[in-house]
C-alpha cells in the first residue's frame, strides 16, 4: 500500500485520523502530516469505543504492553497483518546470525496478551532456513530451561536480557557453562556491558546479536545488518514501512547521516490500527539513508525529571558503572520527600561506596548538584537491593518508577 492510499484510508475510516487530518490537503506528503501525539493516540485507542480503529476487529490478535510506566497499551492486528509482519521479518533471520539446523531456545514472554514469544515462534516457523525451536518461555523455571537446553543441544538462546541473565547465573552456578550455545539473540531491552560479562561466562562461545528492533505498538521497525558489529545498527523494512528521523525540537526532516533526531514510523501494512508518523520513543541517526540503515542512540522519552532537572536514564546507569560499583542492574525511582522531588538509584547488589556514586552523578549533571545545594530537590538516595522490580507480565526490568502522587 502506498503512503497516499494508507493516509486516505485512515482519514476516511478512523475517527482519530479524521480529526487529526482535518483541514490538511489530502495530497500532502508524509512529512507534511502532523506527528502523532502519543498521549492523544492512546487515549483514543481504547478497548471499548475505540476511535483509532478503522473497522470492527473481527479476526486476528490483541496484545498489551506495559512499557516503562506499566500503563497498558492495547494493539490490534488482523490475521493477515500479523502473518505479513512475521513473514517479512523471517526473511531477515540469516542477517541475525541464524544458520541451517540451529536449535533455538525461545525464552521470550508468553501469555497474558504478551506478543514477544508468539512473534518469535511464528517468525522462526516461516524462516527461509531450517530451524528447530524449543518453546520454553521466559517464565519457565531456570532448572527446566537449563536441562532442556542440555538435553536438546541448544545452539541459540533468545530472550530479554533480564531473562537471559537470570538463566546465565543459574548456568554458571550449576553447570559452569554451555559451550554449545553459539548465538545469543536479545530484544526488548538494551544489553549492557555488565550483562555481557555474565552471559559470556555462561555461554563462552556465543556472539551477541539483536533479534529484532520493534515493539507491540509499532510492530517491526528494524533488523540486524549482516556484517555489522554494532548492535545499535539496524536496517529498516523499506518495502513495508517508512522511517523518518526528525529534529527533536523543530520537527524538521533529517536526511543526512550522523545527525540525531526522533524516530518516526509509518507502517504501510496495518489498516486496522494505522500507525502513521508514530514516534517510537527512540533517538536515532542515519548511517545510510538510501539503504535505510540507522543507528539507535537511546530513548527519546526516558529522562528522569527531578524538580527542574532532567537526567537521562542511561547516563545515570553509566555514572554507577564509573563509580566502580559491582551490580546486577540499576533502576531509577522518583519520589516526593519533604515536599521535594527526590532521585533514588536502586542498585541490585551489596552496599558499596555511596559517595563515589553521588560524585559521578554530579559529574553528569552539575545542575542537579546545584539544585540539591539550593534545596530545590531532595538529596540523592541510593537503595541497595537483592533484585530490581520487574514488569509482572513481561519479566523485563522497569527502568523508571515514578512514585510521586498524580
Amino acid at each position: 500500500m502506498s503512503v497516499l492510499d494508507l493516509v486516505c484510508y485512515a482519514r476516511t475510516h478512523s475517527p482519530f485520523y479524521k480529526d487529526l487530518y482535518d483541514g490538511i490537503d489530502p495530497s500532502a506528503p508524509l512529512s507534511g502530516l502532523p506527528v502523532i501525539d502519543q498521549a492523544a493516540f492512546w487515549t483514543a485507542n481504547t478497548v471499548r469505543d475505540n476511535q483509532v480503529l478503522t473497522r470492527a476487529h473481527t479476526d486476528g490478535l490483541i496484545f498489551k504492553t506495559g512499557g516503562t510506566t506499566k500503563a497498558p497499551r492495547v494493539s490490534f492486528y488482523t490475521n493477515e497483518e500479523w502473518d505479513a509482519m512475521c513473514r517479512t521479518y523471517a526473511d531477515t533471520l540469516p542477517a541475525a546470525g541464524l544458520r541451517h539446523g540451529d536449535r533455538i531456545a525461545n525464552l521470550f514472554a508468553a501469555g497474558e496478551l504478551y506478543s514477544s514469544f508468539i512473534f518469535a515462534l511464528n517468525s522462526l516457523q516461516r524462516s527461509p532456513i531450517d530451524l528447530v525451536q524449543l518453546p520454553i518461555t521466559g517464565s519457565a523455571p531456570v532448572e527446566f530451561t537449563l536441562t532442556t537446553m542440555q538435553d536438546f543441544d541448544a545452539t541459540v538462546v533468545a530472550g530479554f536480557p533480564t531473562t537471559l541473565c537470570r538463566l546465565a547465573s543459574h548456568v554458571v552456578a550449576e553447570a559452569g557453562s554451555l559451550p554449545l550455545v553459539r548465538l545469543i539473540l536479545f530484544s526488548g531491552e538494551a544489553l549492557y556491558d555488565d550483562q555481557r560479562a555474565l552471559l559470556s561466562e555462561a555461554f563462552p562461545q556465543a556472539e551477541f546479536r539483536s533479534f529484532v528492533y520493534g515493539s507491540v505498538d509499532g510492530g517491526i521497525i528494524g533488523t540486524a545488518v549482516l556484517g555489522s558489529d554494532d548492535p545499535r545498527v539496524f536496517r529498516s523494512f523499506v518495502d513495508s514501512s517508512v522511517l523518518e528521523i526528525v529534529d527533536a525540537e523543530t520537527g524538521e526532516l533529517i536526511t543526512s547521516p550522523g545527525r540525531p533526531g526522533r524516530l518516526l514510523q509509518t507502517d504501510l501494512t496495518r489498516r486496522l490500527q494505522p500507525m502513521i508518523r508514530y514516534p517510537v520513543g527512540d533517538l536515532a541517526e542515519w548511517v545510510d539513508v538510501e539503504d535505510g540503515i540507522f543507528r539507535l542512540l537511546g530513548r527519546a522519552d526516558e529522562g528522569a525529571r527531578v524538580g527542574p532537572v532532567t537526567l537521562h536514564l542511561d547516563h545515570l546507569r553509566a555514572a554507577v558503572d564509573r563509580a566502580g560499583v559491582v551490580h546486577n542492574g540499576v533502576q531509577i525511582v522518583i519520589r516526593r520527600v519533604d515536599a521535594r522531588d527526590q532521585l533514588v538509584l536502586r542498585i541490585a547488589g551489596a552496599a558499596q561506596d555511596f559517595d563515589a556514586v553521588r560524585a559521578e552523578v554530579y559529574v553528569i549533571s552539575p545542575r542537579f548538584e546545584l539544585q540539591v545545594g539550593r534545596g530545590t530537590v531532595a538529596p540523592l538516595a541510593v537503595e541497595w537491593v537483592p533484585a530490581l522490580e520487574v514488569n509482572p507480565r513481561s519479566g523485563k526490568t522497569v527502568r523508571l518508577i515514578d512514585e510521586r502522587p498524580c
